[in-house]
C-alpha cells in the first residue's frame, strides 16, 4: 500500500459518537479524490481501517474523515478517537469502491447514520456541477445528526428521526417509488438498513444496474467462512498451504508466517483482493459485484474458499 503522512489539523465533534478529521499532507502536497474515494488509515499497532471522504473534490488541502466510535467494535474507531490535533498518522492513497457515474440524470442519496461520509460528498460535487440531487439522512435523533452545517448548504436534504418499521418501510417506499429510467440511487449505512434499501428497491422498480452502495461492516454473525478444507497455491511467493475447515485462506497465510495485506476480514472492503489463476472460487464477500463474481477471476481471500480441492492465486 502507497501511504503518505499526514497531520490532523482539526477535530469536531460531529455528534456524542461521531467526529470529524481533518487530515493535511505532512509535505504539504495538495490532494485529489473522486468523490465516493475512502482512504486507508494507519491508527497503529497494526490496525488499518478504511474511512470515506466527505469532502468535495474541489477542497484539495486536506482529506477530511468522519469516525463513528464502535465500542464494540475491532478497535480501530477507539483508537482514532484517542487521536489528537496535531498528531501525525499514514494514509494510503485514495480510492473507489463507489463510484459516482458521470451521466446527467437525477440522484438519490440515502445514508444512514455514519453512512452520510460518502453520500455527502456526491451531494457537495452534484450540487457543484448543478447536478439534480437529493440527501436523505436518517439518524436516531436530532442529537444524532452529524455534519449539521454542511447538510444545511445542500439545496435538498431532510433529515427524519428516530424512524423504526413499518414507518421507516413507508417512508423509504415513499422515497424510492416512480423512479425516472434515468435516475440513479446511492446508499450507505448500517447493514439491515442498506438490506431495507436494496429491497425496497427492488420492490418499487429499480433496475440493479442504477442502484448502487457501499458496506462499511456486516453483521459478524451473518459470516460463512467455514467449509471443506482445500489447498491453495501461491504463486508468486511460491508457497502452497492447506486452508482447514474453520481457517479462511488469510488466517492459513498468517499461520504459515506470511503477512497478507487485510484489514476488514468480512469481505467488504477490497483490500485483500486478489486475482484467482486457477480453481474456482466460492464467493462468500460483499464486495464483487455480480458480474465479477460469475467471471471467477477475482476473490476476497479473507472470507471467500474454494469449490474444489485447489486454488491457484496471484500473490
Amino acid at each position: 500500500m502507497n501511504t503518505q503522512r499526514v497531520k490532523i489539523r482539526r477535530i469536531v465533534e460531529q455528534t456524542p459518537e461521531i467526529r470529524s478529521y481533518e487530515l493535511v499532507p505532512c509535505d504539504g502536497s495538495s490532494v485529489k479524490f473522486t468523490p465516493g474515494d475512502h482512504i486507508d488509515v494507519c491508527v497503529g499497532d497494526g490496525i488499518v481501517r478504511q474511512y470515506s471522504l466527505w469532502n468535495a473534490p474541489r477542497d484539495c488541502d486536506a482529506y477530511h474523515i468522519g469516525v463513528k466510535r464502535e465500542t464494540n467494535g475491532r478497535g480501530g474507531s477507539v483508537a482514532m478517537h484517542a487521536l489528537n490535533e496535531g498528531d501525525e498518522i499514514e494514509v494510503g492513497l485514495p480510492r473507489n469502491n463507489f463510484e459516482l457515474r458521470s451521466d446527467e440524470g437525477p440522484v438519490i442519496l440515502i445514508a444512514g447514520g455514519i453512512g452520510i461520509t460518502p453520500v455527502l460528498a456526491m451531494a457537495r460535487h452534484l450540487q457543484s456541477v448543478n447536478r439534480k440531487c437529493v440527501l436523505h439522512l436518517f439518524a436516531r435523533s436530532a442529537e444524532h445528526v452529524p455534519f449539521k452545517s454542511e447538510l444545511t448548504a445542500l439545496d435538498e436534504a431532510p433529515v427524519y428521526l428516530g424512524l423504526v418499521p413499518p414507518t421507516l418501510n413507508a417512508v423509504l417506499t415513499g422515497i424510492l417509488s416512480n423512479p425516472p429510467a434515468d435516475a440513479r440511487l446511492y446508499f450507505c449505512g448500517p447493514g439491515p438498513f442498506m438490506d431495507l434499501i436494496e429491497q425496497l428497491a427492488k420492490n418499487c422498480g429499480w433496475k440493479s444496474d442504477r442502484v448502487h452502495l457501499e458496506r462499511f461492516s456486516v453483521d459478524a454473525a451473518t459470516l460463512e467462512l467455514d467449509g471443506d478444507s482445500f489447498e491453495v497455491v501461491l504463486q508468486k511467493s511460491g508457497v502452497t498451504l492447506t486452508v482447514e475447515e474453520d481457517q479462511t485462506i488469510i488466517g492459513a497465510m498468517e499461520a504459515a508466517g506470511l503477512e497478507p495485506m487485510t484489514s476488514c476480514e468480512q469481505g467488504v472492503c477490497g483490500t485483500c483482493l486478489t486475482t484467482v489463476l486457477e480453481g474456482e472460487p466460492d464467493h462468500r464477500d460483499f464486495y464483487l459485484n455480480p458480474t465479477e463474481k460469475e467471471s471467477g477471476t477475482l476473490i476476497l481471500p479473507c472470507v471467500s474458499r474454494c469449490k474444489g480441492k485447489k486454488l491457484v492465486l496471484d500473490l
